[in-house]
């Protein structure tokens, strides 16, 4: 059968494109009002940067959009490779200035300037070739034993070995659990048994409980220094458990923003007002401009069209009749949630700190555009949509109900 005619208008979701599109402009604003407060003989040049950025990041998520299955999953190896080596990059060009205050070596600092964060577009390569490790596996099999479970896991973690050595080299442990909610969003979509699931989601929450638990006496402390974990990790962790124990010292970051977004209460403080001092306010902590000028309802806009964003990838995962497509769609869900998640934990004071942008907000133009790519690859699904598929045996077409080669029928 042959694809049917569809008009460029009914191909694009529109309903996903209105909450990035308001979200990149309340990121225009509140970077405006950081800024003008913070930097003001540099306003111009970062909002220049930040617009032109976003321009970039809507180009190349219309060239991606375009994007077959066919064609993603041809390059998806090179993409992940490329993605390797630029992640190198910042093992041998940084800038001691920034690896002395963040303790990460995870920018490219060429001519002067931090240049961009290769992380940032590796997370889009990593769950491309994710996507690709899961469908392929699963359609070499006939009957799925708890065994090939095992096996899965295992390709899984070959893939995120590399990045994380490359990760633990530059010390960005923020970037590091990006990585790990996305390969734990594959792992429970791609249905590997709870049997497996539980006992791990156990442990991991035995060693972070442990964690936190030895970071409260000095033993404890010197124990985990020991095992490799950075001091700056554990001022982070101190000023969660205790944001106003060392107000004017440690934990100054995470008690200003605490007061900065209390001080909005209701409705804010108006447009442009900023009363209260917070470190990185344009970057890691945006969320506490948006709570100081625009209050808990301003706030509670921003997380609806959060919501309203991630619901609608949801929505399209869940249509998709293409499994190479759903495992994209999951790993950028999982990409957006997390960092909107943990960004505005840490603000709020909820989770601890972790240096992790909030989604087409905060400044930066290796953020944006990757997050930009991600919506694009969102889009190619409704974009690429084939109404009916032809019996084919092809791997990353349409899901089938069974393990046989044979049955195309889409759930």
């Amino acid at each position: 059968m042959k694809k049917q005619k569809l008009t460029f208008d009914s191909r694009i979701d529109y309903a996903l494109i209105l909450p990035v599109f308001l979200l990149n402009l309340i990121g225009l604003l509140v970077l405006y009002i950081a800024t003008n407060h913070d930097y003001p003989h540099r306003l111009a040049k970062v909002m220049t940067q930040q617009i032109t950025w976003g321009v970039a990041g809507v180009i190349l998520a219309f060239i991606v959009m375009h994007f077959n299955a066919k064609m993603l999953w041809k390059f998806t190896p090179v993409l992940y490779g490329l993605g390797l080596v630029l992640m190198a990059l910042p093992l041998k060009f940084f800038d001691p200035l920034t690896v002395a205050a963040t303790g990460a070596k995870n920018w490219v600092y060429l001519g002067g300037s931090n240049l961009f964060q290769p992380s940032e577009f590796m997370k889009i390569s990593y769950i491309l070739l994710m996507a690709r490790v899961v469908v392929a596996f699963q359609n070499r099999l006939k009957d799925r034993l708890f065994k090939d479970d095992f096996k899965l896991i295992l390709y899984m973690f070959l893939v995120t070995l590399p990045v994380m050595i490359l990760l633990g080299a530059q010390k960005d442990f923020g970037t590091a659990l990006v990585f790990m909610a996305v390969f734990a969003g594959m792992v429970i979509v791609s249905g590997i048994s709870w049997r497996i699931i539980l006992p791990v989601v156990g442990l991991v929450a035995l060693i972070g409980g442990g964690i936190i638990f030895l970071t409260t006496f000095d033993g404890g402390r010197d124990f985990l220094k020991s095992a490799g974990m950075g001091n700056y990790q554990i001022l982070r962790i101190d000023a969660w458990l205790d944001p106003f124990a060392n107000a004017q010292g440690s934990t100054y970051q995470q008690a200003q923003g605490l007061v900065a977004i209390g001080t909005g209460g209701l409705v804010g403080q108006g447009f442009n007002v900023v009363n209260v001092s917070v470190p990185v306010r344009e970057s890691d902590m945006i969320f506490t401009v948006i709570g100081e000028n625009f209050g808990f309802i301003g706030a509670s806009f921003v997380i609806l069209l959060y919501f309203i964003f991630i619901y609608r990838m949801i929505r399209v995962t869940i249509r998709a009749n293409n499994q190479f497509y759903i495992y994209v769609s999951t790993g950028i869900t999982m990409m957006i949630l997390f960092h909107v998640f943990e960004n505005i934990g840490a603000n709020i004071g909820v989770l601890p700190l972790t240096g992790i942008p909030l989604p087409f907000i905060s400044q930066g133009g290796s953020s944006l555009i990757g997050n930009l790519i991600g919506l694009g690859l969102v889009l190619s699904m409704t974009y690429n949509h084939i109404p009916v598929f032809p019996h084919d045996n092809s791997h990353y077409m349409p899901i089938r109900t069974k393990r046989s080669r044979t049955d195309n029928t889409v759930l």
